[in-house]
């Protein structure tokens, strides 16, 4: 069985803010105030799904003076994807394979 799929980094990115967040700074490196006017989000929910993209490693961050910049981490989901990618390629010999069990 396939246990190399990150759970927990799918449950962070489920949440659609922080998938939001992830395709904004996917784009380019913004601050706090950047991320509140482009999502609309009140400053400490912002800040509270920002903590979580940190200590799930999705995100780093960069200060700036008194601002800080968050930076997304492409590693952190090439390997989701590769993870993925290796199930739906099991998937697809399966059903190429026409793999099923026999009914007891």
């Amino acid at each position: 069985m396939l246990t190399s799929v990150d759970t927990d980094l799918l449950r962070v990115l489920a949440d659609p803010l922080r998938l939001q967040i992830v395709g904004l700074l996917a784009r380019e490196t913004l601050c706090t105030t950047h991320l509140v006017e482009e999502t609309g989000a009140r400053q400490t929910n912002l800040s509270n799904h920002l903590k979580v993209l940190r200590d799930a490693g999705v995100v780093e961050t960069e200060p700036c003076g008194r601002f800080t910049y968050y930076k997304l981490k492409p590693e952190v989901l090439e390997g989701l994807a590769g993870s993925l990618a290796d199930l739906a390629a099991i998937a697809r010999a399966t059903a190429d394979n026409n793999v099923k069990r026999s009914c007891p």
